[in-house]
């Protein structure tokens, strides 16, 4: 048994007990502390009671909405940390952007590959902001030190406009976390600016070949039709996201 990975915790709710079990039980053998609950009603009291860092729902979960238990996560007491993965049956574009769009941070396709779904959730919790240290964002070697408005990759300090700091800090601030460009221009631009959407797609492709050299360039991916997140590269396999360059869909 490995020891858990500093007690991080999963919380699982999916009515059916055959994928439930395989899932805690290999997540437990990673490291991590795993509750599953296969009752939706108990969910949202489960989250009041003990917050994990990382909720697994299933999409179709009887007496329970996927949205309404979104909005639970989002509302919790460590929204900051907290992270969400949908599992679904349905694999069209559109099921996954909508999921993305609810504020899911990952969605996965059933049926699933064991080793695959551990590998996204691991991917996704090494990138957690540090609940002790807030003003630094860390994923593997790679930091951005709010305090001081640096960023270094193993342990060289990377050369970053302005704009190109803020669009890495709000993309690592929810790692996993799809967002489309009106989204980004708001959150990184500002509600007054009049840049269009395009410059984000310019200065994502700039923020990617300063990453480049040190190896981090596929951590910001594209998500086809949607946007861009940020991810340890583990997380691309879902069919609709990729990582380098690519002409987003309307």
């Amino acid at each position: 048994m490995l020891a858990t990975q500093n007690h991080k915790q999963i919380l699982i709710v999916d009515r059916d007990v055959a994928a439930v079990e395989p899932l805690r039980q290999r997540l437990s053998e990673s490291g991590f502390v795993v509750r599953a609950i296969t009752d939706g009603a108990a969910a949202t009291s489960a989250l009041e009671e003990r917050p994990p860092h990382l909720v697994i729902i299933d999409w179709n979960m009887p007496g329970l909405a996927a949205l309404e238990l979104i909005q639970s996560v989002r509302r919790a007491r460590l929204p900051q940390v907290m992270r969400l993965i949908i599992l679904s049956a349905l694999a069209e574009e559109h099921d996954v952007v909508a999921g993305l769009n609810l504020g899911a941070d990952d969605y996965i396709v059933k049926p699933f590959s064991l080793r695959e779904a551990v590998a996204r959730v691991a991917a996704i919790m090494r990138c957690r902001p540090s609940e002790e240290e807030s003003a630094t964002l860390a994923c593997d070697e790679l930091v951005l030190d709010a305090a001081t408005n640096r960023v270094s990759a193993r342990g060289r300090l990377l050369n970053l406009r302005g704009v190109e700091y803020r669009l890495l800090e709000f993309l690592m601030s929810h790692p996993g976390r799809t967002f489309n460009r009106n989204q980004l221009l708001t959150q990184v631009w500002g509600d007054d600016s009049e840049v269009d959407e395009r410059t984000v797609d310019v200065n994502v492709q700039r923020l990617r070949r300063i990453l480049t050299e040190p190896g981090y360039d596929a951590y910001v991916q594209t998500v086809r039709g949607f946007g861009y997140r940020f991810a340890p590269p583990s997380t691309a396999h879902s069919p609709s996201v990729a990582s380098g360059t690519h002409t987003l869909g309307p």
